[in-house]
């Protein structure tokens, strides 16, 4: 099993979206190292929530990878904010794949205590903050897990 964070902004879909659609799809993700990671993805793998774009962001929740890469609709949709009208149907360029919810932590880690935890210093969030989907190690997961969940 692989460990990820997919980050969102609330506005966009949120942990609450999510924990109320039970399974969702996430799309619109417009950035190649991201998709790749999202390529990777492997049904049963762990992710979790953060939301960005807050104050302060967070990690807010965990969820499973219930469905691996496909393509993206929302590429080919001319109404849709994230339409690419550069990416072919015989060859699509991006990918979403679809999370289940696991939880809501009662305490979020904010991004601050993730700077200032000694065992994350070197996470991915950490040294490419604005990678929207990134990997995570297990034992940065359990870190974070313990924190969230304590």
């Amino acid at each position: 099993m692989n460990y990820w964070l997919m980050k969102s902004e609330p506005e966009a879909f949120s942990i609450d979206d999510l924990q109320r659609m039970k399974v969702g799809g996430w799309d619109g993700v417009r950035n190649y190292q991201a998709r790749n990671h999202m390529r990777a993805m492997k049904k049963g793998d762990r992710a979790l929530f953060y939301h960005s774009s807050v104050n302060p962001p967070a990690v807010v929740g965990s969820m499973e990878i219930a469905r691996e890469a496909y393509p993206d609709p929302t590429q080919f949709d001319p109404g849709n904010v994230h339409h690419d009208p550069k990416s072919p149907r015989s060859a699509p360029r991006w990918s979403q794949v679809d999370v289940k919810f696991i939880e809501k932590f009662p305490k979020p880690m904010p991004l601050g205590k993730i700077r200032e935890t000694p065992a994350l210093k070197n996470m991915v969030l950490v040294k490419r903050g604005r990678l929207s989907v990134q990997p995570v190690t297990p034992s940065e997961w359990n870190t974070i897990l313990k924190s969230c969940r304590a």
